[in-house]
């Protein structure tokens, strides 16, 4: 992934490269999509305990379908300059939240784990999934009643007190929920969540 595009990765129009000072001084990647791309996701404003990038509209949707089921892992790309912005200057551990090994395998790279490495920003992985279900099948009810979906990593210790958890989208929060306990449980003083996306 370290050869920068030359044509937008969603519609294949080629980019216009203007290098400036500002870009050449501050941390400012390459863009990966036009801007009319761009202007097809729906930022989010107004946020609450749960920090989120952008909505799930219809842009968002083919978006991840590409990305995570089509496995276009350049796509990690996309939002590396909001991501990085939004991490840049946190001093909390980042987690993403992983994915069962099996599913990781079939997918054949962590979704995850590839967003923050396109906006070069370091994170931990110290939760494993114990379950290969998905929650999106799952009614609220069953959500609720859902096992424990997280464990610790081998070996993982706890070396800080302030956690984020990152994840591609919130629905329910039932993921997120059961990661932040999880690592409450294991000490962690404060535990953060901030998704790409709202559903």
């Amino acid at each position: 992934m370290k050869k920068e595009v030359t044509h937008c990765l969603l519609c294949t129009q080629q980019l216009q490269m203007q290098a400036s000072w500002c870009t050449l001084l501050t941390k400012q990647f390459p863009p990966s999509i036009c801007l009319k791309c761009e202007n097809r996701f729906e930022e989010i404003n107004s946020q609450t305990e749960h920090h989120a990038l952008y909505t799930y509209n219809e842009a968002m949707k083919t978006y991840l379908h590409q990305y995570k089921f089509l496995q276009d892992v350049a796509l990690a790309k996309v939002f590396r300059q909001q991501i990085f912005n939004l991490f840049k200057n946190e001093r909390a551990i980042i987690v993403p939240i992983p994915m069962h090994p099996k599913k990781q395998k079939e997918r054949t790279f962590a979704h995850m784990d590839e967003l923050l490495k396109a906006a070069n920003i370091p994170y931990k992985q110290c939760l494993a999934k114990t379950t290969i279900e998905s929650q999106s099948t799952k009614t609220r009810e069953e959500r609720l009643q859902t096992a424990p979906l997280f464990k610790l990593s081998e070996g993982t210790k706890i070396t800080n007190s302030h956690y984020i958890l990152f994840d591609d989208i919130c629905t329910t929060g039932t993921t997120l929920q059961h990661a932040k306990a999880m690592l409450e449980e294991a000490g962690v003083k404060t535990v953060r969540t901030v998704t790409l996306i709202s559903g």
